[in-house]
């Protein structure tokens, strides 16, 4: 058994598909397909059931992966020590959230930790979990709801998660604006999802990237939008826009996620997150 086939595994893992393995760790589809085969002959367990759509863990694979992932978080620590390479976090969080929560973070593992590189992503929600869970991601701050992890769409898996702040939502409009479009951000964005939850996913909408333009579209009289509070409270308390009734309260969980396996060597980061 070699760290390289276990990087193979792991990353067939993550990824459901041999392709998506291989552009993950810059290798061709044949060789990760190779190194995963060589790992379930050493082993003598089939570690995947081969589906025509993917590659899915088989209970062999189950019982593996949280193991597998260790060893190459150790062999990886130990690279780095004895190379005295600094340690590198790697963070995840949607777009307004870099921009709003995430450098407070920096500042405060910085404090803590100065022997530490901070490296930030800017993802969609699913896309986000998705890196966290295959370990592209050490940890990830993103918006939902519930008691569990991706109430708003998406299955927790074998992540953990804290919940350390709650974002109010506000359905906002311009002062005299009496249209009927409706403002929103891409399928599978957490504040697209809340809306379609709260309003209904019928009539006219105009989709955006990003929320600091949907902000300015509404300003100017061409919508509504559910946004959320760091991203209008001044506008309301100025009056530039003003908040419509809904008919129930809009509120959600400012969450950390992180995989299970992988707490002990992220306590640092986890600190400066939910400090």
């Amino acid at each position: 058994m070699e760290l390289r086939q276990l990087r193979a595994f792991v990353a067939v893992a993550g990824a459901g598909t041999v392709t998506g393995a291989a552009g993950r760790l810059g290798l061709s589809p044949a060789t990760v397909s190779e190194h995963v085969r060589s790992l379930e002959s050493s082993l003598g367990v089939v570690l995947f059931d081969r589906k025509p759509t993917g590659m899915v863990l088989g209970e062999r694979g189950r019982v593996l992966l949280p193991e597998a992932r260790r060893l190459l978080d150790q062999a990886e620590s130990i690279r780095r020590l004895v190379s005295d390479e600094r340690t590198r976090f790697t963070i995840g969080a949607l777009e307004t959230l870099v921009a709003t929560r995430l450098p407070a973070v920096a500042a405060r593992l910085g404090d803590r930790r100065p022997d530490v590189d901070l490296a930030v992503r800017s993802l969609m929600r699913q896309p986000l979990l998705r890196a966290v869970s295959d370990g592209s991601l050490d940890a990830g701050l993103l918006l939902d709801t519930g008691t569990a992890l991706g109430t708003l769409g998406f299955d927790g898996g074998d992540l953990s998660f804290v919940d350390i702040d709650t974002v109010r939502l506000f359905l906002v409009a311009r002062p005299g604006y009496d249209g009927d479009a409706l403002l929103v951000t891409p399928s599978g964005c957490s504040f697209r999802m809340a809306a379609d939850r709260l309003l209904g996913t019928g009539g006219k909408r105009l989709e955006f990237d990003s929320v600091s333009t949907i902000r300015a579209w509404v300003a100017q009289g061409l919508g509504t939008a559910l946004l959320p509070d760091f991203a209008v409270g001044g506008d309301l308390a100025e009056g530039t826009l003003v908040a419509l009734p809904l008919d129930d309260p809009a509120e959600l969980a400012l969450r950390v996620v992180w995989r299970t396996d992988r707490e002990d060597g992220l306590r640092e980061v986890l600190y400066a997150m939910a400090a």
